[in-house]
């Protein structure tokens, strides 16, 4: 690490301590050649995939956006908070643990299908007609007979 003061390369640390938290490292470091001491941090940097969107053009994630999209889907539901974040979290984790630099649409679409069908039959009816473009009822009833299906519990117990 060079020293922020005289530029020179050799810093040395004398004491490293990590957050409470546990996602930060702080470390005082003391420079070999003015002995001025100063402190870096250390975090984790997480890159979300780029999204590609169906035109071919691409987009930074962005969390809001899709937290927007859920809000949108359940209002007037009785989803939680927590539900909402917990879902949104499972996203993300499934989007960072792909390793993709870059991701379609479609694919994120499908993930927040998913996580809707499993907190609120009615925001995933929602959603899913906005984002299949429903032309008419018989796409309507099509979704709901795959919820439908979906809920119904297995003879094989």
């Amino acid at each position: 690490m060079k020293c922020p003061y005289c530029h020179h390369i050799d810093t040395q640390v004398i004491d490293t301590r990590v957050s409470e938290e546990g996602n930060v490292i702080r470390r005082r470091r003391r420079c070999a050649d003015c002995d001025k001491r100063f402190t870096t941090y250390e975090r984790v940097e997480l890159v979300m995939p780029v999204i590609v969107k169906k035109n071919g053009s691409r987009t930074e994630y962005e969390s809001n956006k899709l937290r927007a999209s859920f809000m949108l889907a359940l209002r007037k539901r009785p989803v939680s908070a927590e539900a909402i974040d917990s879902a949104i979290q499972r996203i993300e984790e499934k989007l960072l643990s792909s390793g993709e630099r870059e991701i379609m649409s479609v694919h994120l679409g499908e993930l927040v299908m998913h996580e809707l069908k499993r907190l609120d039959k009615i925001a995933y009816i929602r959603f899913a007609s906005v984002y299949k473009s429903f032309k008419d009822i018989s796409e309507f009833a099509e979704a709901i007979q795959e919820v439908n299906v979906d809920n119904k519990p297995s003879k094989n117990k």
